[in-house]
């Protein structure tokens, strides 16, 4: 057994002082006593800051990092989500196995570094280029695998099924080719990664249907039936033209649509949700599933706000992702979060109002924090006895925390930029580091994609 001590540590929502954290065999907290003597933390670790959990980024799409200040200019015309979507298809349709490789290791160690220590990957890259299967099926699924493991943080995969272009539509675009995926591709895909999985408890794997646009209503079934306990997300009610398009062609919007007629549970895992109503967030948190929220993304396309004060007034769960990685920073999202919600109602600290405590930023962390169990399917929520030992170590001296009251780190760390990395970062109990070479293979897999 590994023993740390922590000067200061957030313990159950809170700062605690003198935190004695034992690390079992497997990874996962042994022990976690707040205000432990000397004695009893004799022979510990004694650890150079004060210590947060480590969180989930809940919703990732690794070959996008590609793009990431590549599609902030604009020809003549209005410019919007559905623009960026064909400009994304570029990527997609010729990135290769190694350069996803590359791509997803340097990502996965900038995710790593900031405090991220799983990361849920919403894989609809399948096919060839040509949109013929590979003789391995799931070799870009592997490839996520093996850059996880590189990286080493750990990684909930979602091999998406992808099957038409639109409502009603009856198969994918030509510029789509790589997504095709079937219910069955999906789950043997599943299998084929979960069977790699090591005995340190950092990979699993779910399953999720890109949206309902492009997954009929039949697949839906088949695979929420199949799954089995694996988690399960979908994106939707992201963009206001997939409302006005769920309405044409079912008369329903789609939360409700979703919620009317899908077995959806505390499994399910809703992507994005940003056009959504108090009377299908009500309904949502009734049927015990999760939202997974994006902000820098969302912004970045143009997609809208979520409701949060109403989402948190529900006591709903919800996560963050950061889907195209325009930023790699968790306190950039949960800033952008509350933000934008004191934006829209021109008032302060929304968070602040539904939580246990009166920081808007402790009550964001652990809402993002306890989130990610339900995202991962895994037990990452916090320091707590049998959760895995997952944590990042700040430094005090970093210019946004230094002379700042202890009890106001946190709210520091969210709310004065630039955002602080974290001095260390550890998972399962291990010291994490940057893998060797990741920048220079990145660096070349962009050159010649952008070539």
């Amino acid at each position: 057994m590994v023993r740390y001590l922590a000067h200061r540590a957030w313990v159950n929502g809170a700062w605690a002082d003198r935190v004695l954290l034992s690390v079992g065999a497997d990874g996962r907290w042994a022990d976690v006593v707040a205000g432990a003597s000397p004695e009893q933390a004799r022979d510990a670790l004694r650890l150079s800051g004060p210590v947060l959990p480590g969180l989930v980024n809940a919703h990732s799409h690794a070959f996008q990092r590609a793009m990431a200040g590549m599609t902030e200019r604009s020809g003549s015309g209005e410019d919007d989500f559905w623009r960026w979507r064909d400009r994304m298809y570029r990527v997609a349709r010729s990135i290769t196995p190694e350069q996803l490789e590359a791509i997803a290791t340097y990502l996965y160690g900038e995710l790593l570094q900031a405090g991220y220590t799983q990361v849920c990957e919403f894989q609809y890259l399948h096919n060839a280029p040509d949109g013929q299967a590979y003789a391995e099926p799931a070799e870009l699924s592997l490839a996520l695998l093996r850059a996880a493991r590189s990286a080493g943080i750990g990684l909930t995969l979602l091999p998406v099924l992808y099957m038409r272009s639109g409502f009603g539509a009856t198969g994918l675009r030509p510029d789509q080719r790589r997504f095709a995926s079937t219910p069955d591709s999906v789950l043997r895909t599943a299998q084929t990664v979960q069977a790699q999985a090591g005995g340190d408890g950092l990979l699993h794997c779910g399953v999720a249907l890109h949206s309902l646009r492009a997954v009929p209503e039949a697949a839906l079934h088949e695979v929420a039936a199949a799954r089995g306990g694996m988690p399960l997300h979908i994106h939707v009610a992201e963009q206001q033209q997939e409302v006005a398009d769920c309405l044409a062609a079912h008369g329903q919007r789609p939360l409700e649509w979703l919620l009317a007629r899908a077995p959806v549970d505390a499994g399910w895992n809703l992507v994005h949700a940003t056009q959504s109503t108090p009377t299908e967030l009500a309904a949502v948190q009734a049927s015990g599933a999760s939202i997974v929220i994006c902000p820098t993304t969302e912004a970045n396309l143009g997609d809208g706000i979520f409701d949060l004060a109403g989402w948190l007034g529900q006591g709903g769960c919800w996560s963050i992702g950061s889907d195209s990685h325009v930023s790699r920073s968790w306190p950039e999202e949960l800033r952008l979060l509350e933000y934008s919600q004191r934006l829209q109602l021109r008032q302060r600290n929304i968070a602040a109002r539904y939580g246990k405590c009166e920081s808007s930023a402790g009550v964001l962390f652990e809402g993002a924090l306890h989130g990610g169990t339900a995202a991962s399917g895994l037990p990452l929520g916090g320091l707590a006895v049998g959760q895995r030992a997952d944590f990042m170590v700040l430094d005090p001296q970093a210019p946004a925390l230094l002379g700042l009251a202890p009890d106001h780190l946190l709210d520091a760390l969210v709310f004065s930029s630039p955002s602080v990395p974290p001095a260390a970062v550890y998972v399962a109990g291990r010291l994490r580091t940057a893998p060797a070479g990741a920048a220079l293979r990145f660096e070349a897999a962009l050159r010649a994609l952008w070539a």
